[in-house]
């Protein structure tokens, strides 16, 4: 919507010269004539809301979602609409609507998913500020994969209306809307926004002191059978970090082992599937992609794939098949809801009001494209923390031999986003941040 922006830009710049003064214009309008790119799930006005569906092509949005209302108020400038999964379930942002993204800083390498498109443009610094949404990482692997900041809230504080698919049942304990740019500064400023009235429960105005921070540190999963082990590098980046906590700030950071996070993709799989306190069941994925018309039949949307006349992706007909089979073990998945649980109560009692744990954001850096349909669990580093409900803030560090970017999670008890935000602030001055891809 280059036009529209170029038109309120112009509103922008009449605004100022007309002078009200700064300080009444920073505080009504803190993200005043920003330029700011918006996720396709979600509605920004006249603009396509497809989530990468070819039944929805012809879909444009007759409003905006909550969060982009909020942005719009506070003056930022929405330049247009940013590419992600199909159905935002997958964690390579491509669909048989607009293709492939590509990184910036490998154009053979994915950008991760679902916002894939967003962590894209901010990294390649075609906008500086982003709106993305997370229940499996959605958020957190694309800011990872493209070397920016992205945070996954607290959940239930930032509110997911008007995206598609929105969360139901269960799940919308899992799914978070949040804010992702290429310095830490604007986190803040951003969740504040999004947030709303919501924000009161959050802690943002609490002066962190980072000295009294209790670092915790885990370096894998404990070795997951589904999940990749983690790179070399990801895990001297991450022992660069503990080294330089120590050294620079005097704390002593704890390795700690949590047996349960092996199970993380079971857990976070149990867990998206379960009913919610009423009894009501998940959404099936497989009617989400028939989108209100008849459900998918994954088996025969394969057979269609095998010879090229499928409108659906295979890792979106991938999804449906492996939900048949998840159907097929109740017992085994109210056990894994139990060990989720548990490990909640584990991670709120670890943290405390004042715990940040350091965690790989994913095992590998940014996969080759149609890679991870060989490795589809390896999202479960950041997915278990959507059960979880715990605020995540992803932290990128630098580039790795290859030139492609490194990046740690920084993750907190409840509503302690704010822990999470200094520390990322802090990283930043002392790692670089982003890097401008090209650049070296």
């Amino acid at each position: 919507r280059f036009e529209e922006a170029l038109q309120e830009a112009r509103q922008v710049d009449k605004l100022l010269s007309e002078g009200p003064g700064d300080d009444y214009l920073e505080e009504k309008f803190p993200f005043l004539g920003v330029p700011i790119t918006v996720k396709e799930a979600f509605s920004l006005h006249g603009m396509p809301n497809t989530s990468g569906l070819v039944s929805r092509r012809n879909v444009i949005a007759t409003s905006d979602a909550t969060v982009v209302s909020r942005l719009k108020q506070a003056g930022a400038i929405p330049l247009g609409v940013t590419n992600c999964s199909e159905l935002c379930m997958w964690y390579e942002s491509s669909n048989r609507v607009y293709g492939r993204t590509n990184n910036p800083y490998d154009l053979q390498r994915i950008v991760g998913g679902s916002s894939g498109g967003e962590g894209g443009v901010l990294a390649a610094a075609c906008s500086v500020i982003g709106v993305g949404s997370d229940i499996g990482g959605s958020i957190r692997m694309p800011a990872f994969f493209n070397g920016v900041f992205g945070h996954k809230p607290t959940t239930g504080v930032v509110p997911n209306d008007g995206q598609f698919p929105n969360a139901q049942g269960v799940r919308t304990s899992f799914l978070c809307t949040g804010p992702m740019c290429r310095y830490a500064e604007d986190l803040e400023p951003m969740l504040r926004v999004m947030a709303g009235p919501g924000v009161n429960k959050l802690k943002l105005d609490e002066k962190v002191s980072l000295e009294k921070i209790k670092f915790h540190c885990m370096d894998h999963d404990g070795g997951s059978i589904f999940v990749s082990p983690v790179d070399k590098e990801i895990l001297q980046a991450q022992k660069k970090v503990v080294e330089h906590l120590e050294s620079e700030l005097g704390v002593q950071v704890q390795r700690v082992a949590i047996h349960k996070m092996k199970y993380s993709f079971q857990i976070w799989s149990a867990m998206m599937s379960s009913k919610d306190s009423d009894g009501q069941e998940a959404q099936l994925f497989t009617d989400l992609l028939g989108d209100h018309g008849k459900p998918v039949w994954p088996l025969w949307e394969l057979m269609k794939w095998l010879v090229g006349m499928s409108s659906h992706t295979l890792p979106a007909i991938a999804l449906g098949l492996t939900e048949k089979v998840m159907k097929l073990n109740p017992g085994g998945n109210a056990k894994l809801v139990s060990m989720g649980k548990s490990l909640q109560e584990e991670m709120e009692a670890l943290l405390g009001p004042d715990g940040v744990l350091l965690y790989p954001s994913h095992p590998t850096v940014a996969p080759r494209h149609h890679s991870p349909i060989c490795m589809p669990f390896n999202f479960a580093y950041t997915a278990i923390f959507n059960v979880l409900g715990l605020p995540v803030t992803q932290c990128p560090l630098g580039l790795s031999s290859e030139g492609l970017p490194l990046g740690i999670q920084l993750v907190a008890a409840s509503y302690n986003d704010h822990l999470t935000l200094a520390v990322a602030r802090y990283l930043e001055k002392a790692f670089g941040g982003w890097v401008l891809p090209g650049k070296v």
